[in-house]
């Protein structure tokens, strides 16, 4: 028996090839998914089976791509909110031979309507489950989101509840494996550790302590989440079948004299934030490579082009697997060189740090021209925050930024100033030249002891 777990950087996706008796079944292939067939093909075994536990938000399925790709037939489940052309609709109860493994559906539905989860047997081992394939309904700390139906949100509360009972119901014995890790966007809680079992989760799970149903459902409507727009690309993708990956997963590299003729909509630098202050190129924003993942779908759409400006082309060729995985891969090129660039006497924007010292002295004078704009989320805001300060998610700067006054003056906060880069550069690209970023953020406010 082989069980390998792949997962994706920066999206935390945990996807899974599971084989035995020469066959192989995959469960929540991502859309770059040749890395599937090699380990099958270099364990000698044959793809036949791919699962899917729901239609996900937040990346393009791979399952249409590895079914043409080997010929196996993919399994959904029941109310997508739509066809999924390319799958077979199953049921509470179908059973799949994989060898000497057996893969039966157990319906979840709660983090969507489609969702499943799939109890996994061994006839070695007959006792029970010997594990669990979760989806979004049950993490490791954590279990999943039910904000994708507003109009029901009590409803699809309690059905997440009856789910869980229904995983576990398989038996503290059944190992879990869940669709993401820590630092999805598709649960806020979830442990650093990628292992559990259905009796671990039952006893330190925070959300299984909540015994009654009610209770339960009145945790999840009052919690917090975003949604970027993105996700309702992936959602349409994920029903009529996303296109394969490009085959070259780094962008083309353009010179100096290119970049004056580069029609990109979107010039994203995806440097460090403190490099991208320093000097960037007018117009673009920054992106860290690794915030790429929760960030990019709020401020890059389906229709726009992207220049990608690093440091490298390691650093780029990273940032394009990112975007492939979300769909948002109309990229046109990529370039790395600000420094020289600027050797060369091209323009460079810079945005100025300032420490905790100057945000009390402003606060202090009670401004009339000038706003400190806290970008985290709900979450952190409501804990803690800075007297005088405004709130405004940065996710939804993509919007809100019209309801701001260009004539301002913004000091953009967050955690520790990563976040507040990205938000200071999405409103530079928008045309706010007034702009400075605290350094360290709330992590310097609290530390030099201020009052909050």
């Amino acid at each position: 028996m082989l069980l390998k777990k792949i997962k994706t950087p920066g999206l935390s996706h945990l996807s899974y090839l599971v084989g035995s008796g020469g066959k192989a079944a995959v469960i929540d292939p991502r859309r770059d998914c040749d890395i599937y067939l090699e380990t099958a093909r270099a364990e000698g075994l044959e793809i036949t089976h791919i699962f899917e536990t729901h239609r996900n938000e937040d990346l393009v399925s791979g399952a249409p791509i590895l079914a043409d790709m080997t010929g196996a037939d993919v399994f959904h489940g029941p109310n997508a909110a739509g066809d999924v052309v390319y799958a077979t609709t199953v049921r509470e109860g179908d059973r799949f031979a994989i060898g000497q493994l057996a893969v039966e559906i157990v319906e979840t539905p709660g983090h969507t309507d489609d969702h499943l989860a799939f109890a996994l047997y061994d006839s070695e081992y007959p006792e029970g489950a010997v594990g669990v394939f979760t989806g979004d309904a049950l993490f490791v700390g954590d279990v999943g989101r039910t904000d994708f139906y507003p109009d029901r949100k009590r409803e699809v509360a309690g059905l997440l509840f009856d789910s869980l009972q229904k995983i576990l119901a398989l038996g503290d014995q059944a190992i879990i494996y869940p669709a993401h890790g820590a630092g999805s966007v598709c649960g806020s809680g979830m442990a650093e550790r990628e292992f559990s079992t259905v009796g671990h989760e039952r006893k330190n799970n925070p959300r299984l302590q909540i015994e009654s149903r009610d209770a339960f459902i009145e945790a999840k409507v009052n919690e917090n989440h975003y949604q970027p727009p993105y996700f309702r690309l992936m959602e349409r993708l994920n029903l009529e079948g996303g296109d394969p990956a490009p085959r070259v997963l780094k962008p083309r590299m353009l010179s100096l004299a290119e970049l004056d003729d580069c029609s990109a909509t979107r010039w994203i630098d995806v440097r460090e934030p403190m490099a991208y202050a320093s000097g960037h190129f007018p117009g673009s924003m920054n992106l860290p490579v690794g915030m790429i993942p929760a960030f990019a779908g709020w401020f890059i759409g389906e229709e726009d082009s992207i220049l990608l400006i690093g440091s490298d082309e390691s650093q780029l060729a990273t940032a394009t697997e990112h975007l492939v995985r979300i769909a948002l891969d109309n990229i046109v090129g990529g370039y790395s060189g600000v420094v020289p660039a600027a050797a060369a006497g091209r323009n460079m924007a810079q945005i100025p740090m300032i420490t905790t010292g100057e945000v009390e002295r402003r606060l202090n004078e009670d401004r009339g021209d000038w706003t400190l704009l806290d970008v985290r989320d709900a979450d952190e805001r409501s804990e803690v925050s800075i007297d005088g300060s405004r709130h405004i998610y940065v996710g939804e700067l993509n919007e809100r930024w019209q309801e701001l006054d260009k004539t301002r003056h913004y000091t953009l906060m967050c955690a520790s100033g990563m976040r507040a880069t990205v938000a200071a550069g999405w409103l530079a690209s928008r045309g706010f030249g007034n702009l400075d970023i605290y350094l360290g953020s709330m992590g310097a406010w609290k530390a030099s002891g201020a009052d909050v």
